[in-house]
């Protein structure tokens, strides 16, 4: 009898062992959603609630949401809390701006993720997994996409909304356009509630070479008007656009010089050059190699003969090209000393690339 017994009791102790081992977790991470938001162009005003839960999570871990409006992607609910906290039960919830579609990323500690980007990143350091659905409901019509021809390269119209300088920018299409002799025209005007801005981005990647920009006069840009010629990565992080920036403005105070270099992050002190850039045409250049980039600001003269206003050499923290592309952009600093009161228009004669 006791053998039996005791038999009886190592099979359910083995049935409770096989069951609690049937129930650890063992699979792969996973973000579901259980409550979708519905399809929408999105905007400041339009939020919904979003839902889902999480399998193999680990301690720590925290969800980024993401809502996709036009064509970036913008993290959820807010630029400042971009992180949702995921529950004992696995379960996580938070309301979220309306987008066409939505995506969330199971991330460990100290992973930042970028306010806006036009690809989401893919799992890999920093990011378990990575869950993307549409929105419930007829999908809105997509925008055209505006696309303008100039110096021989095709240039995608940002005609969207989008983080400069630390603020939010609204980007108009019918703000840059080219005129009968090919330059390039781009456009600050006032709004109802806002500035209305202009973008273009190349619609491919050059990397490595000299980037060279033919500018007319800019000495009646208004102290909080910004002029950028710059690299950008649309998939990297904050700390990592792959950015090199001309910049032309006063930043907002009419004492400050009126153009720098930059390889951001522009808070390192070796990072950037500020100089006074003078009225009249001014060629400006990157040329961009392994580990060095090299800036110029030149006169435009006459018989290709130009005197050179400011050359340096950054050696430290230039970044490797790889999914940058070029933009050019006219957009208002909104947190300078002296706003903006006229609008404003910038031509670019001509853009030339030297492999």
């Amino acid at each position: 009898m006791y053998v039996t017994v005791t038999g009886a009791l190592l099979f359910a102790v083995c049935l409770l062992l096989d069951a609690c081992h049937s129930q650890t977790p063992n699979s792969a991470p996973a973000v579901v959603f259980d409550k979708i938001p519905q399809a929408d162009i999105g905007g400041p005003d339009k939020i919904g609630a979003i839902e889902g839960h999480v399998t193999g999570v680990q301690a720590g871990q925290q969800i980024v949401l993401y809502a996709k409006s036009q064509e970036l992607w913008w993290v959820q609910p807010f630029a400042e809390k971009p992180y949702t906290p995921i529950q004992s039960s696995s379960k996580w919830s938070s309301q979220t701006h309306l987008g066409t579609e939505y995506a969330a990323l199971l991330v460990s500690p100290g992973y930042k993720p970028p306010r806006t980007t036009e690809t989401l990143p893919a799992p890999g350091p920093g990011i378990a997994s990575v869950a993307v659905v549409k929105g419930q409901g007829q999908m809105p019509e997509p925008q055209p996409e505006k696309i303008i021809h100039f110096s021989g390269y095709d240039w995608v119209v940002r005609n969207s909304g989008s983080y400069r300088a630390g603020s939010y920018i609204r980007f108009l299409a019918e703000n840059a356009w080219t005129d009968d002799k090919g330059a390039l025209h781009l456009r600050m005007n006032r709004g109802k509630s806002e500035w209305g801005c202009a973008e273009v981005k190349l619609t491919r990647s050059l990397g490595y070479g000299t980037y060279r920009f033919t500018v007319r006069d800019i000495s009646r840009l208004e102290p909080s008007g910004v002029l950028t010629l710059f690299t950008w990565d649309g998939v990297g992080t904050e700390d990592s656009r792959r950015e090199l920036d001309i910049e032309l403005s006063h930043w907002g105070f009419t004492d400050n010089d009126n153009a720098q270099f930059v390889v951001q992050p522009y808070y390192i002190p070796l990072n950037i050059v500020r100089f006074k850039a003078p009225a009249g045409v001014l060629t400006q250049s990157i040329h961009w190699e392994p580990g060095q980039a090299t800036f110029t600001t030149a006169t435009a003269g006459a018989n290709g003969k130009q005197r050179m206003i400011n050359e340096h050499t950054f050696t430290a923290g230039v970044p490797a090209a790889g999914g940058d592309s070029l933009r050019i952009n006219l957009y208002a600093f909104l947190k300078g000393q002296i706003p903006l009161k006229n609008d404003s228009e910038i031509v670019i004669d001509k853009f030339e690339y030297l492999p």
